[in-house]
């Protein structure tokens, strides 16, 4: 069936959520830490926007349990606003991890991570707008991009971790930077998955 129009209640709420996605995604991007005390100000706005976006998935379950039709299937409607939940959540996570370890200089693997990550969030809220529009050809050009930036972030943290063991000494670091990597690696994997349920979508729905 798909959305008839951007009037659609779940249309706006998914557009809401992929909406404060990229804007999370372009904070966690764009901040720039100079100082320890900057870390409490960067964690805290994550937390604000992860806050934002678990009340938009919230809205989506009450209308989902209220609604007798639905534009397309409960569960995939549900599923694309959880897939994007899980980004912002990783997103938060990763700030706060930041601050707890202390870290206010990104190295140039992290750099990379956070590009790509940046530009899954942006291919995601475009994909959600093209889905609202109905417009469900486009929607998988844009969930190809993130496979591929995915693909990229695959081998960022093969580099980074062979990069980590090779020159770092100090085994706290090693420790603290490995698990930032990881996470950040989890987060384009979460990307993946709102790539993998656009295409269920449309698949079902084309």
């Amino acid at each position: 069936m798909a959305f008839k129009s951007k009037k659609d209640k779940f249309a706006n709420l998914l557009i809401n959520i992929s909406q404060n996605l990229k804007e999370g995604a372009d904070h966690f991007a764009d901040y720039k830490l100079k100082n320890v005390s900057d870390l409490k100000v960067f964690s805290d706005k994550m937390k604000e926007f992860e806050h934002k976006g678990d009340s938009f998935v919230h809205e989506v379950i009450k209308e989902l349990n209220n609604a007798f039709i639905t534009p397309i299937e409960r569960e995939d409607i549900l599923a694309l606003a959880m897939s994007m939940d899980d980004v912002l959540d990783g997103l938060e996570h990763t700030a706060a991890l930041f601050e707890m370890y202390s870290i206010i200089n990104a190295d140039e693997y992290m750099l990379k991570f956070v590009d790509a990550i940046k530009e899954c969030a942006f291919e995601i809220e475009r994909a959600v707008d093209d889905l609202s529009s109905k417009k469900l050809k486009d929607i998988r050009e844009h969930a190809i991009k993130i496979k591929d930036l995915e693909s990229v972030c695959d081998g960022i943290q093969r580099q980074s971790i062979k990069n980590l063991f090779t020159v770092e000494k100090d085994p706290i670091r090693i420790i603290q930077y490995k698990e930032i990597y990881e996470n950040l690696e989890e987060i384009a994997d979460y990307c993946q998955a709102v790539a993998n349920t656009l295409e269920t979508i449309v698949m079902k729905n084309a």
